[in-house]
């Protein structure tokens, strides 16, 4: 007979079984643990949101583990049975994501995944490069250049990276403040406008120079050509000009936790709850914990 433990319950269970293997704060311990049944969390803590243009399925990155809901389902499911923490995360293309954060307890990986990469829809990760060495908290790609932001494993210092070469070789860039959110100009991927906390700011050559720009600080996204900014408060604005001025649009109703766009936008609140709008004026609910 099985015994259902609580999340937090089997975390600890889970860290007395592996006890000798050295894990750090980083890496999250498997819920699994033998002759148990462990009640599922469920997404805690969303990092990362995205539509697979293959299937039009929504995508939930989280700290517990990677969660899809097909069209029409407001029921987000666990992605083959995997608890990675994942971070940072891209849907780069159809069934092709990017990814990074710290790995599923049962797997023998160092507690800083680098880039990983999935071309099967978030089933299985393979690693691409800096395994071990960084923890990118934004992930943001266009065709083969790719930017990170996160932290070093050794130093724990903040960086933006960029890659020309999908994700194996790197150039460290320095930024103006630690970084909440990076855009990337679909028709230029060398003009970029980044979020700190309190302030937004600008790059016309791939992140080489910065300079403060006007407008709300918060969580960046596209719909279309537009560029959107959801603040801590909930508001939302809106740029038709490349961030050089802004309106305001509506409110998201919450604290945003993060901010996708494309063909719609989608944001996920703290509470977990994934709203999505076709304008940003009227929202409904697309996905629940």
């Amino acid at each position: 007979m099985l015994e259902k433990l609580s999340w937090s319950t089997a975390l600890c269970l889970a860290a007395l079984i592996t006890g000798c293997g050295g894990k750090t704060d980083d890496e999250p311990a498997s819920p699994k643990a033998p002759g148990f049944e462990v009640e599922d969390p469920g997404p805690v803590h969303v990092h990362g949101l995205g539509v697979n243009p293959a299937d039009g399925a929504l995508f939930v990155a989280t700290h517990t583990g990677l969660f899809r809901a097909a069209e029409g389902e407001e029921k987000a499911r666990r992605v083959a049975d995997r608890y990675q923490d994942t971070m940072g995360f891209t849907i780069a293309g159809p069934n092709r994501f990017l990814g990074s954060g710290h790995p599923d307890g049962r797997d023998r990986l160092p507690p800083f995944l680098g880039l990983i990469r999935s071309t099967d829809a978030g089933r299985t990760w393979t690693p691409v490069s800096l395994q071990g060495e960084a923890d990118f908290h934004i992930l943001e790609a266009e065709g083969r250049r790719v930017y990170g932001f996160g932290s070093d494993f050794e130093t724990r210092r903040e960086q933006l990276l960029v890659s020309d070469d999908g994700g194996k070789r790197w150039s460290a860039r320095r930024t103006p403040a630690s970084l909440i959110a990076l855009d990337v100009a679909p028709d230029d991927p060398q003009r970029l406008i980044a979020s700190g906390d309190r302030q937004l700011y600008r790059s016309e050559n791939g992140g080489r120079s910065w300079r403060e720009a006007e407008g709300p600080a918060g969580l960046l996204a596209r719909l279309g050509r537009d560029l959107l900014v959801a603040e801590d408060t909930g508001a939302l604005s809106k740029s038709t000009d490349e961030g050089r001025s802004w309106q305001r649009v509506g409110a998201i109703g919450g604290q945003p936790a993060a901010f996708e766009g494309g063909e719609t936008l989608l944001v996920a609140l703290h509470d977990g709850t994934i709203k999505q709008s076709d304008d940003g004026k009227e929202w409904t609910v697309r996905a629940r914990p």
